[in-house]
């Protein structure tokens, strides 16, 4: 077995810790668990290039930039909650 085969479990146990933390009501949690998040994408990706299972890598794609998306959201509600967001004072 090629150490590549194994890389799908340490891809899913930060998966699921990624979940557990994004699923939290702190934004400093959710930030790490958006990291984690994309972490796993790069993991998955890997492990999809060495099986050449090629809709996972364009799935773990599309999830990384959802992941973005999530981190770029809960910076700006971090921000709006200590008051230094521009935007927010700017609409």
């Amino acid at each position: 077995m090629d150490w590549l085969d194994l890389l799908q479990w340490p891809a899913m146990g930060v998966t699921v810790a990624a979940a557990a933390l994004t699923g939290s009501l702190r934004p400093g949690r959710r930030k790490a668990g958006f990291w984690l998040f994309l972490t796993s994408n790069l993991l998955w990706a890997a492990w999809g290039w060495h099986s050449a299972a090629w809709a996972l890598i364009v799935l773990q794609g599309a999830l990384a930039a959802l992941n973005l998306r999530g981190a770029r959201k809960n910076e700006r509600q971090e921000a709006r909650q200590v008051g230094d967001d521009p935007a927010a004072s700017a609409g």
